[in-house]
Formats: structure tokens, sequence, C-alpha cells
């Protein structure tokens, strides 16, 4: 795993590690970290927007850990903070991603705009108002 200084590391569980990190980074612009194998499958992998780190995990049902396409439903959404939440929307859609509503000015003072990933979790990005 990559060194970092964050207090608080959000882990995301996935299906399929490497092709979400891909997504990740294809299609909302992160950075691709470490990929980390065992007996040949992806066990670990890391994405990182401005040196705030992501952690994806695999699937593992002896410790509880079940992806959204499992679940039938995404529990819980991350809201990432981006410099032009536009230009961010823009790139989303053209790589493809499902766009869930566009960018909209809200009442708590941010412009935002909802998407999922390649598994259904819900992602929503944002520029500070």
């Amino acid at each position: 795993m990559t060194r970092t200084t964050q207090r608080i590391i959000p882990i995301l569980v996935y299906a399929d590690i490497a092709a979400a990190q891909e997504f990740l980074v294809t299609c909302f612009g992160f950075t691709r970290g470490n990929l980390h194998h065992d007996g040949g499958q992806v066990v670990h992998g890391e994405v990182v927007m401005d040196g705030e780190a992501i952690w994806l995990h695999r699937v593992n049902a002896d410790h509880g850990l079940r992806g959204v396409g499992e679940v039938g439903a995404s529990t819980s959404m991350l809201n990432v903070l981006v410099d032009d939440v536009d230009a961010h929307h823009a790139r989303s859609v053209a790589s493809g991603a499902k766009i869930m509503y566009p960018p909209v000015d809200q009442a708590y003072g941010q412009r935002e705009y909802g998407a999922v990933d390649l598994e259904g979790r819900l992602w929503s990005f944002a520029t500070q108002t």
C-alpha cells in the first residue's frame, strides 16, 4: 500500500478491482495507484486525487464485504470536490460514465452532479460556490 498522511481513508468494495480502478481513472480523473495481487488475483487497489487516496477492496464474504451489484443498491456515496465541476462533468460524459443528474447549483453552497461507476455506486462531484 502507498504510504499516506490521511487520517481517514475511504475503502470501496468492488467485484473487479482492476476494472474499477481503470474506470475511476478514465471517467472520473483519479490518478492510478498500486494494484496488489495475491495468487494471481487483485486483492487491493488504489486511486488518488490531489493527494487523497481511496482504497479499493475485493468482495469478501468472510468479512461481510459485498459489492453494490450483489446488494442491489448503493448504501453510501462519496462527494468529491473538484476545481471545475462543469469541466469534470464533460470529461465523465465523454468517457461514458452514466450521469444521474447534470451539474446543478444547490442551496447548501455547491454546484454538483451525480454519476454512477461501473458497478453502480453513486458518486457526486462538486465545486463549492
